[in-house]
């Protein structure tokens, strides 16, 4: 519990929103349509990313 109070609303929100994409592309995918489910689990890493470069930009500006 300490853990989600330390890493914050936002972050553990993108969190479980990356799990959730993971979860639909791994359903998609062995459900017969990978490309689709390439193509949205490409998204969890994206928006990763995006947490990593805007923790990166505030910890900058600082």
């Amino acid at each position: 519990m300490n853990f989600f109070k330390k890493l914050g609303t936002a972050n553990t929100l993108m969190l479980l929103l990356c799990v959730v994409i993971i979860i639909v592309a791994e359903y998609l995918f062995l459900s017969g349509e990978e490309l689709h489910g390439i193509f949205i689990g490409l998204w969890a890493p994206m928006l990763l990313g995006l947490l990593i470069l805007f923790k990166m930009v505030n910890n900058g500006s600082k």
